[in-house]
């Protein structure tokens, strides 16, 4: 089986790639070239099978499913990420279609596909940066998040006008979808966490959403899209993508290797996507100035931008759909913007603090409204972090202690909070500047309840910095970080699972009936 052997070359490649800090979706497509290459060099025949291509349309459609899980309109309903990424696709095309007509003899149309495919960025590389420095949280990643998803629909859209079908009458159907929604939360909440959520998200993206679609004559793609946006607001929607995130690489596995099995690139090829390689910076750049004209500050436009200062494995399905005849150059423009983007990006804050001086100048003087300066006045008490462990500890102090403040990174979770009657702001703890602006003249104690061990440690490290003498406490779960979390700064850090049993043998004992003496009356 020919397959077996094709996925022993990309794990191969994947793993080399990703030894030297590249995504290994990088490997996958130098799997597919190579074995182009000894194909072209041998009597070898090695041509991508239905298998093949089955399981690559089977990866797309996931991909579309867990980019709709993430689709909350709260994420996109704002005007640096829906003016951002719509200036810069309009710009992008403007300027890349009359160019590539000009310097390449295209014709129109292919010039202006083209230049479409080439204006997306990476939600794959960008999701994984932000996420293994923990910032998909934090302001400038859901910045970069948002613009992301945005781009996605836009691509996805391309697609459907590229596709040609004629939906049918029972397409009107889909109008009715969210009727569903009950009986699909319902269903998610009935899966439990095991192989049965699994199970209800290939069923929903694969059969429910790509297979009824196409029976409706409508894309396959935006059904696995519209079923995944219908989960996207219900608690366990992140379980669910976190399930299905191991499933849907392998299965793109199948969809990169299939780009290079296609063939070799020739000079053409090449030279494309060397220029297109060349003009990136231009890319970063201009979504630098679009984000600086929507108020954010320097620092949240920078690391935004080189976020997004990459090309898109979205370009590779667009192409896929709507210029066959231009995957090679496009795969080849796509691993080449990898190679650039995620060294940059591993020091990003590195970077930033190089040019600050420069970058700073472009800044505006009005400060976008996520991004202002945090006094906490006459508060005594910060709890930082408001999940469920910083929810609970808030609630406890607020009968005793009035002069209580809540910080959290998420601004709709901070919304909930208040609409709720709390006292919580929005700030990003993992943020410098947002440690240069805070005011805290009357601080007496600090409950670090953030999830991630990262932004303890960073909290403890700029509370001491910034010379405060209180009281510092933290939880976590492990015994290790504890220990870091203590050299940081904390006074104390508690382990959670050992705090709760405790909490539940104290509360075994102080309602424990009194037990009668068997002695008494015993003959």
């Amino acid at each position: 089986m020919p397959e077996a052997i094709w996925i022993s070359f990309a794990f191969g490649l994947g793993l080399l790639v990703k030894a030297v800090g590249l995504p290994p979706l990088v490997g996958y497509l130098a799997a597919g070239f190579v074995l182009s290459g000894i194909s072209a060099a041998t009597d070898i025949t090695i041509e991508a099978t239905d298998v093949l291509a089955h399981i690559a349309h089977l990866g797309v459609l996931l991909l579309l499913f867990t980019v709709g899980l993430k689709l909350k309109l709260r994420s996109i309903i704002s005007r640096e990420v829906i003016g951002g990424s719509l200036l810069h696709f309009g710009i992008t095309c403007t300027v890349f279609t009359p160019g590539l007509y000009l310097l390449m003899d295209l014709e129109l149309q292919t010039a202006f596909l083209l230049a479409i495919a080439l204006s997306f960025s990476s939600t794959v590389l960008a999701a994984k940066v932000l996420e293994t420095k923990r910032e998909l949280r934090a302001f400038h990643g859901r910045v970069a998040i948002g613009i992301l998803i945005m781009q996605d629909l836009v691509a996805l859209l391309v697609m459907s006008l590229a596709a040609g079908q004629t939906p049918s009458q029972w397409a009107l159907i889909v109008f009715g979808l969210p009727l569903l929604r009950p009986l699909l939360y319902k269903l998610l909440d009935a899966s439990g966490h095991d192989e049965l959520l699994v199970l209800l998200g290939l069923l929903l993206a694969l059969v429910v959403g790509g297979l009824g679609f196409e029976a409706v004559g409508l894309s396959s793609e935006l059904g696995a899209l519209v079923f995944g946006a219908m989960l996207a607001n219900h608690p366990r929607s992140q379980e669910l993508a976190k399930s299905l995130w191991s499933v849907k690489e392998v299965f793109l596995v199948g969809f990169f290797l299939q780009i290079g099995i296609g063939g070799l690139p020739d000079g053409e090829a090449l030279i494309f996507a060397i220029l297109a390689t060349l003009v990136l910076p231009l890319k970063g750049i201009l979504f630098f100035f679009l984000l600086l004209l929507f108020r954010l500050r320097a620092r949240s436009g920078f690391l935004s931008s080189l976020s997004l200062t990459n090309y898109s494995e979205f370009g590779l399905i667009v192409a896929s759909v709507a210029l066959p005849e231009w995957l090679i150059p496009l795969a080849i423009t796509v691993s080449l913007s990898f190679v650039i983007s995620a060294p940059l990006n591993r020091f990003s804050h590195s970077l930033y603090e190089r040019f600050s001086g420069s970058l700073g100048q472009f800044e505006s003087q009005t400060r976008h409204p996520d991004e202002q300066p945090v006094s906490l006045g006459d508060t005594k008490v910060l709890v930082m972090g408001m999940g469920r462990t910083g929810t609970a500890a808030y609630d406890w102090l607020h009968e005793s202690e009035p002069a209580l403040i809540g910080l959290d990174s998420d601004p709709a979770k901070t919304r909930t909070h208040q609409e709720a009657g709390r006292n919580v702001v929005f700030a990003d703890a993992e943020d410098n500047t947002f440690w240069e602006g805070l005011h805290m003249p009357n601080l007496e104690a600090v409950i670090l309840a953030m999830n991630d061990i990262e932004g303890k440690l960073i909290a403890a490290r700029m509370l001491r910095k910034k010379g405060f003498k209180g009281y510092v406490v933290a939880h976590t779960l492990y015994a290790d970080e504890a220990k870091k979390i203590r050299e940081a700064g904390a006074d104390e850090a508690y382990l959670t699972m050992s705090e709760t049993g405790v909490a539940l043998a104290s509360h075994l004992r102080d309602n424990q009936p009194a037990v009668p003496s068997q002695t008494a009356g015993t003959i």
